[in-house]
């Protein structure tokens, strides 16, 4: 028991070429079972094993003195129980030699091919880290294992219900929510200025707007931007009259009386404003055909007229360039985080419920159409054993390298937590067969005398 307690918790110096990993993980037990409880549980699950065969050997030494001194028939039974003993005695200390020499050297001496686990701990990991390349990483393998779990189909069904689609959406929008919030805010709004700049400076600002305005007038809509510039231009007048009233003002000679003047002012400005509303009122104002004519042509000046073209590009390189773009595209991405972050946070919200109708949709078309799951579980497959072509010698070598900076003490002791009590019972067992075979020995033995 000392020589086991020194071999539990000593630890050896690791090769300094690997840095010390973590100690195995806690093997898995029950639930329930913590660690100590495992100490526990092994150490009675010994102590059972070795009462055995100290109370065979002890009635073996007594069977053995008694035998010395009883002559005749009860010397002959005794005999059968003591090759009985006398053979269970070897059984047990066999098996008490072999399971101890998985996990440590037999009473602390270095006997060869003892302490398995820890002389053998890298040659062990070599070997697992091939045999889960072979049996789990192997490009055959997995295309039947993902053949015969029908994922396509599961995915489908999956997709298809709505409460897994309401919760894939809900999540989906969370991950969009969190790389938006990773991002740098001046990152995003470079980028933004950057791809507008792009564009709009690969588009000829004058002829577009003629294309547009062409549009406008085949549609019937420039009554309507005549009408527009009216109401703009009636609110003006109605918003600013103070204003427009102290600058008339402020521009009258001094000898003009001032009440005289606001009334100049007045009937100017509410003869205006009449005027504003018949032209709007009257679909045969001669204002209005002036203005719809003029209209008319403007569409083929902007498209070919030199002057009107560069003045365009002038004008849109000064956007272009100005501020205000850039405060536009920062305010933007600022707008649209904002609602997708709400979006994301409200299940009942039009993003969420766009999504899951989408991955609803997907999954009942995924599980209708043969050929397309026929084509999406081969790209599954072709991706599967592209993975395992590429990268199963760097996974094996995961597993390898991972058991071989354990230390080697640690996981033989822990590898005896997991697995000491059911050792014992071989012990145990090493014991009760023993003298099985003991006593069947000695009848064949004393049949054939």
């Amino acid at each position: 028991m000392e020589d086991s307690r020194r071999y539990r918790h000593s630890v050896q110096p690791v090769a300094t070429t690997a840095p010390p990993g973590p100690p195995p993980a806690s093997p898995p037990g029950p639930p329930s079972e913590s660690l100590a409880e495992r100490r526990r549980a092994l150490a009675v699950a010994r102590r059972r094993a070795t009462s055995l065969l100290g109370a065979v050997t002890v009635l073996f030494v007594v069977v053995s003195a008694v035998i010395h001194q009883v002559h005749g028939g009860n010397a002959t039974l005794l005999g059968y129980v003591q090759a009985a003993l006398e053979a269970s005695m070897v059984g047990g200390v066999a098996d008490w030699f072999a399971v101890t020499a998985l996990f440590r050297h037999p009473l602390g001496l270095p006997i060869p091919h003892t302490a398995l686990i820890v002389e053998r701990k890298d040659q062990f990991a070599a070997t697992l880290g091939q045999f889960v390349q072979e049996n789990f990483l192997n490009a055959d393998v997995l295309a039947d294992r993902i053949r015969a779990a029908g994922l396509v189909q599961r995915l489908a069904g999956w997709l298809a219900d709505e409460a897994s689609a309401a919760r894939f959406a809900g999540r989906a929008a969370e991950l969009v929510v969190t790389v938006a919030d990773a991002l740098r805010d001046e990152d995003v709004q470079r980028v933004l200025t950057a791809e507008l700049t792009r564009t709009v400076d690969s588009i000829e600002a004058a002829p577009l707007a003629g294309r547009v305005l062409r549009q406008l007038i085949a549609g019937g809509q420039h009554s309507e931007v005549f009408n527009g510039l009216l109401s703009a231009a009636d609110g003006y007048l109605e918003g600013h009259y103070g204003e427009l009233r102290e600058m008339f003002e402020s521009e009258a000679p001094r000898w003009v009386p001032g009440l005289a003047y606001r009334r100049v002012f007045d009937r100017l400005y509410h003869r205006l404003r009449e005027r504003l509303a018949a032209m709007a009122a009257d679909p045969d104002d001669d204002t209005r055909r002036q203005f719809e004519t003029w209209l008319a042509g403007l569409p083929d000046r902007l498209e070919t007229d030199p002057v009107l073209r560069a003045r365009g590009e002038q004008l849109k390189q000064e956007i272009l360039g100005s501020t205000a773009l850039r405060d536009w595209s920062s305010a933007l991405w600022q707008k649209a985080k904002e609602a997708l972050r709400t979006q994301a946070a409200d299940p009942g919200s039009e993003l969420r419920r766009r999504m899951t109708g989408i991955l609803m949709a997907a999954g009942r078309r995924l599980g209708s159409d043969q050929r397309l799951s026929d084509g999406l579980e081969r790209m599954i497959e072709s991706g599967a054993r592209t993975l395992a072509d590429q990268f199963h010698d760097e996974l094996a070598g995961l597993v390898t390298g991972t058991i071989q900076r354990w230390d080697a003490n640690e996981t033989s002791s822990q590898l005896e937590l997991l697995l000491g009590r059911d050792l014992q019972f071989i012990r145990i067992n090493g014991t009760v067969v023993g003298a099985l075979v003991g006593l069947i020995l000695h009848v064949v033995s004393a049949a054939l005398t």
